[in-house]
């Protein structure tokens, strides 16, 4: 029984450490890279959303953990992306009949920068925005704001490594 619990162990665990080479995001390579560098975006936008910046650099940094094997480093890595929210505004769209707004827009854009050093073909500024509407009274805070970033990081990851990169 020992044995074969002994056997089981180094056959799962020969196969982690096999997979943990595999550098991956949504099934294409990452290549020779091993190493990613994300950079905080600051908000450049007229209207400042005190956790906008904090959130979004957060966010973009746990998706690419979550989904590679990437080493998340702070200076020089293989992968870097920097960037600013050039745009955060908040447009009535529609109004009630005593004339206060019923409807609003919410509309963020983010310019991206990636580079790739260990191949510099696949390097790339690009601008991702996102609009929402809502409901006049709703809180900015609640669904609407991450919605709108989850969108955006949908969209980077879409456009930039199915289309511009050519997947990693």
């Amino acid at each position: 029984m020992k044995r074969i619990l002994f056997i089981s162990f180094f056959t799962i665990s020969s196969f982690f450490l096999v997979g943990c080479g595999v550098y991956s995001f949504t099934g294409g390579s990452t290549g020779d890279a091993k190493t990613l560098q994300v950079d905080f975006f600051p908000n450049q936008a007229s209207l400042i959303e005190p956790i906008l910046s904090q959130r979004f650099t957060q966010d973009l940094q746990d998706l690419f953990l979550r989904q590679t094997n990437l080493t998340l480093t702070k200076s020089n890595g293989d992968l870097y992306f920097s960037g600013e929210i050039t745009s955060y505004r908040v447009t009535p769209m529609s109004a009630n009949s005593n004339q206060t707004a019923s409807q609003n827009r919410l509309t963020i854009t983010v310019n991206v920068r990636y580079e790739n050093k260990k191949d510099e073909k696949k390097d790339f500024e690009q601008q991702f925005s996102f609009y929402s509407d809502f409901a006049a009274n709703a809180q900015l805070s609640g669904g609407v704001l991450e919605a709108a970033l989850d969108e955006i990081l949908e969209r980077i990851t879409q456009d930039i490594f199915n289309a511009s990169v050519g997947g990693w």
